[in-house]
Parts: C-alpha cells; sequence; structure tokens
C-alpha cells in the first residue's frame, strides 16, 4: 500500500503540473489548481492514507495501544507506559502528543477530499464517489481512535489552512460518536465491494467492519451483531487452517488470506518497524538485522503464561524461547529476556512480514458472538458455533467440523462473554486489541490486577497536548484530562 501511495502523490503533482495554465509557476500547486482530475483526486486520498496510516501501523501509535495491555511490559524509554500507577512521563506525554497530531492531520486531509473532490469534472462518477467514500473512512477511523484515546475532543469537519481556522471546542463523547457513526455509513454506501490485491484500502468489507467495532463499544449489540453477519455471510471469507504453529504465517507473511478484510502491507522497500521491537538483533529466523530492540517483554504470570494451553497452535506461533545460532544449532534467549513475542517477524531476504490486519474474519466472528449473546441475555446455538469455529482452527483442527475442544454449551451471560473475550485476547495477540477490550468491558483494574498492577483512573485518557491548548483558542488548561 505504501509503494502504491508514493505512486499516486507522484502521478498527483505530475498530473497538476502538466495540466497548470503557462503563467502558474511550475513548483506551485494550490487547493485552487490541484483538484482538477482523477489523478489529483487519487493523490489527495493516498495522501490522506498516509497520514493515517501513520497511526494505525506507525510505531508509536502502535506502541501506544499495545503498551496498554496487561500481557506486556515495555523495556527503555517505553517502560514507564506499563506502570499505571504513575501518569506518563514526559517522553510518553510527547508520544500522545504526536498520535494526536497525526491522527488530525490525516482528519484535515479527509476533510479537503470531502470538499475539493466532489467538484472536480474530469473524473469519472465511480472514481469520485469511491474516493470520498475513503476519506469518510478514514475520518470516522482517525475519530474513532481519538474519542477512545481522549475522551471528549474537538470536532472539525472543514479543512484548516491557517492558525485562525483551529478554533474547536472539546465535544461530548456522545457527539463524537455520532459522527463516526454517521461518516462510516456514508463510506459503507460507496465503497466497492473489492480492492484486490489492494488490501490496505478501505472496501465495503472494512466499513462494515469499523460500524461493527463501533457499534461494539457502544454497546449497541443488535446493531453489531447485524454487521458482523453481513461480513460473515458474504461468502467472501473464510478462515486459514493451519495444522502446525507456523502455518499462521500463512495469514501475516503473505500479500493476502481469505481472511483478510484490511491490512497494511510490507516489503524490503516499505519495511514494517514491528519486528525491530519485538525480537533481540541477530536471532534468525526471527530477525536477521543487527538492529532489535526487544521492548515489548511478555509477562508470563498474565494468560498467556501456564493458563494457556500449549496445545492451542497460537502459542507455540506468538511466543519463543530460542533461535538459530551462527552454527546452526538452537540457542536459548538470554536470561534478561527468556520469552520474546514472534508473529512479526523479517526473514533472511530482508523482508518483514508482509501483512499487519487492520481487520479479519475471525474478529467478524468473535463480534458476532458476543454481540449475539449480550442482546439475547444468552449465547444462541449460533454464536457458540461461531466462538468455536476460531477455537478449533487455533487448536489445528477444521473450523467447520466439531471438535473436542469445542466450548460446550450451557454458558450463561457473563461467562460466555468472558469466555469470547478470552478468545479475542488469544487471537488478537499484538493486534492493537487487547487494551480497548479491557477498557470497554470496565475489566481494566481486575485484569491488572492480577499480573500485581496498580492502575489509576488518570491513565484511563491520554493528555491533550499542550500545543492543541495553547493554539486552540476554544481550550483552556481547564479542559486538560486528569492528571495532567
Amino acid at each position: 500500500m505504501k509503494n502504491k501511495i508514493i505512486f499516486l502523490l507522484l502521478l498527483a503533482v505530475f498530473s497538476s503540473c502538466n495540466n497548470m495554465l503557462d503563467e502558474v509557476p511550475k513548483d506551485f500547486v494550490s487547493r485552487t489548481n490541484y483538484y482538477t482530475n482523477e489523478a489529483d483526486a487519487e493523490g489527495a486520498i493516498a495522501g490522506a492514507y498516509a497520514a493515517i496510516d501513520k497511526d494505525y501501523y506507525g510505531i508509536t501509535y502502535y506502541l501506544f495501544e499495545e503498551l496498554h495491555g496487561d500481557y506486556l511490559d515495555g523495556r527503555g524509554s517505553q517502560a514507564p507506559l506499563t506502570v499505571f500507577d504513575k501518569v506518563l512521563d514526559q517522553n510518553n506525554i510527547g508520544r500522545a502528543a504526536s498520535n494526536w497530531s497525526n491522527l488530525y492531520k490525516g482528519i484535515n486531509r479527509t476533510n479537503a477530499v470531502i470538499a475539493n473532490v466532489p467538484n472536480i469534472v474530469d473524473i469519472t462518477p465511480e472514481a469520485k464517489n469511491r474516493i470520498v467514500a475513503e476519506a469518510y473512512f478514514l475520518r470516522a477511523s482517525a475519530y474513532f481512535n481519538l474519542v477512545r484515546g481522549w475522551g471528549a475532543v474537538p470536532v472539525r469537519l472543514t479543512e484548516s489552512t491557517d492558525l485562525t481556522t483551529l478554533s474547536a471546542p472539546r465535544e461530548p463523547v456522545e457527539k463524537v460518536y455520532a459522527q463516526i457513526l454517521e461518516d462510516a455509513l456514508k463510506s459503507e454506501n460507496d465503497l466497492p465491494e473489492t480492492v484486490g490485491a489492494e488490501t490496505g484500502r478501505a472496501s465495503k468489507w472494512a466499513a462494515k467492519m469499523l460500524l461493527a467495532q463501533v457499534y461494539l463499544t457502544l454497546e449497541e449489540w443488535d446493531l453489531c451483531a447485524a454487521k458482523s453477519e453481513e461480513v460473515i455471510n458474504s461468502g467472501n471469507f473464510s478462515l486459514v487452517q493451519v495444522k502446525k504453529p507456523d502455518d499462521f504465517y500463512k495469514i501475516y507473511a503473505v500479500e493476502t488470506s481469505t481472511e483478510d478484510i484490511m491490512s497494511v502491507h510490507h516489503s524490503a522497500t516499505s519495511p514494517s518497524t514491528i519486528p525491530l521491537y519485538l525480537h533481540r538483533p541477530n536471532t534468525p529466523p526471527y530477525n536477521y538485522s543487527g538492529t532489535g530492540y526487544y521492548a515489548w517483554l511478555p509477562i508470563m504470570k498474565s494468560f498467556i503464561g501456564n493458563s494457556w494451553s500449549r496445545k492451542d497452535l497460537r502459542k507455540d506461533f506468538n511466543l519463543y524461547t530460542k533461535y538459530i545460532g551462527t552454527n546452526g544449532d538452537s540457542v536459548s534467549l538470554p536470561s534478561s529476556s527468556p520469552i520474546l513475542f514472534k508473529k512479526f517477524i523479517s526473514n533472511s531476504d530482508g523482508l518483514n512480514v508482509y501483512s499487519v490486519p487492520l481487520y479479519r474474519y475471525a474478529e467478524a466472528l468473535l463480534m458476532y458472538a458476543e454481540a449475539e449473546c449480550m442482546a439475547k441475555g444468552a449465547p444462541s446455538a449460533l454464536a457458540l458455533e461461531r466462538l468455536n469455529l476460531v477455537k478449533r482452527r487455533a487448536y489445528g483442527y477444521d473450523p467447520a467440523v466439531v471438535s473436542p475442544v469445542d466450548y460446550a454449551s450451557g454458558m450463561d451471560k457473563e461467562t460466555f462473554r468472558n469466555t469470547v473475550l478470552q478468545e479475542r485476547a488469544y487471537e488478537f495477540l499484538l493486534e492493537r486489541r487487547r487494551w480497548w477490550d479491557l477498557n470497554r468491558t470496565g475489566k481494566v483494574k481486575e485484569a491488572f490486577t492480577a499480573i500485581g498492577k496498580t492502575f489509576i483512573d488518570a491513565r484511563y485518557l491520554w493528555p491533550i497536548p499542550e500545543d492543541e491548548i495553547n493554539n486552540n483558542p476554544a481550550l483552556t488548561q481547564a479542559d486538560q484530562n486528569p492528571g495532567y
């Protein structure tokens, strides 16, 4: 996707320059002479993807979400992120500010697309509708991340071109969510059914997954179940079957898979930095690089420890204790980091794992299972079956066939929901889900107490950047989140 974005940006710039009148300087591109044709529109939406991309998949936002989970500790400058009885230190306050800034930069670019692309004449109606729908999807996604991370936030729906347009008060959480749903529903209408190999771009199914995720967060159970059901019944996706732990690389170390709904792809020319944060340097086959920060350390007294069955293939896929030494022998990791995560790796060709998922089919099944149970007050047979589809695959069984590891019927509502949450924890390890699951279900303090950590209320929300308070006339220091 990143190569595509670069290409589109270059194409857009060159197209704009070629279409300018002679009296317009070749090196000057303004809003009035940029949005003239389809290539310009493609370049503009590529710029929006590029900005949002830094937050979905860029390491600063990724580590912020992951290190708020209950199964890993940060190392070095990231260690304070995982000390929850204190507010963030200055270094990580800076990271929070960077995440805020990049999200609003992306929103500003989507606002420009929404305002300008509909007025372009030299473009097909299909392309125009799709590009505007992509902008609505990206804007909804960005505000979803903002409202979950910071609570009430400014809502900007028009392009800001200078400091005079920055004034915007913090809007109530309910109003932010209303805008998210409005944008996501608009995007669902005009996004394409398929994007081919470009799964880093939004499709109609990605919009449905976003809507289901928002409804799940808002506890709109019937709506979440219905949207998840649409994805499941589409027939476009299926679980990748596995027989051994490394078969899970058929999901991540490939261009695309049958359960890929939306993801970002990486290659030697646009590598993911995630493996560098997981591994020590020179630890093949997980990291051949001379650089490795091993900054995310597993907490083995959490749910990924003894309570996680070794028969679950996801355990050996996600965790490792040995690597291949220079003589081809097996070498144990040092006592300072005796076990590390390995879902995302870089191989001997220098290629990082191709796909970092945003949405995949397994989540549609688990969202349906949880939402249907909560809506009905007890798990239906279908909700139980869809939970079992994911578990069977995890243990190497055919998902479609009843297996010895199936969860039994007879669970009450809360037991079933907790079981789904545990399955989500195993299934989406290192996929930016655990913190939000704990938060939306009110289980944060319970989870951290279980691993011997104290969690203070100030850590539920992240600090609003001082630059925003200083530059936004509608905000004062009184608008800062508690504790900062």
